[in-house]
């Protein structure tokens, strides 16, 4: 996870190539047996470094996938705070993104539903505000598009 939360760092920076790059490499070294909470981590980050949207949703397919395989336990395992609930709303609204992006709308829909039933599953914070916005804005792109 160290390892992971620097090319997030380094993304983050502005630094796409860069972190593509450390991704990459990460996911070579775990790819025989990734745990759930590092595969999902890494694979919803790698996703943001894509050029190509096919490569983004790819990504970010794995990444709900892995989540769906981890546990609160491995999560808190790696930090208190984390709950694999947590992650779900972002998880669906990447998806929901990339699906709109492509011109899919009903799977961009059952995301977009997804990610706003998920909610119901995140503090009041200003993380969760971020992703509630994040969804109510995918939901205006969603109806604007005839």
């Amino acid at each position: 996870m160290t390892e992971i939360q620097a090319a997030i760092t380094t993304l983050q920076g502005g630094a796409r190539a860069e972190a593509r790059q450390a991704f990459v490499d990460i996911w070579d070294k775990i790819e025989r047996d990734p745990r759930p909470l590092h595969e999902c981590t890494l694979a919803h980050f790698m996703a943001d470094a894509q050029d190509n949207l096919q490569d983004e949703l790819a990504w970010d397919q794995r990444a709900l996938a892995a989540a769906l395989r981890c546990t609160d336990a491995e999560a808190k395992g790696h930090h208190d705070s984390l709950s694999i609930a947590a992650f779900m709303p972002s998880l669906h609204l990447n998806l929901g993104d990339d699906y709109l992006r492509l011109g899919d709308r009903a799977a961009c829909q059952r995301h977009l539903a997804a990610g706003m039933a998920a909610t119901a599953d995140l503090p009041d914070t200003p993380y969760a505000s971020m992703i509630r916005g994040g969804l109510d804005r995918l939901a205006e792109r969603l109806n604007s598009v005839p």
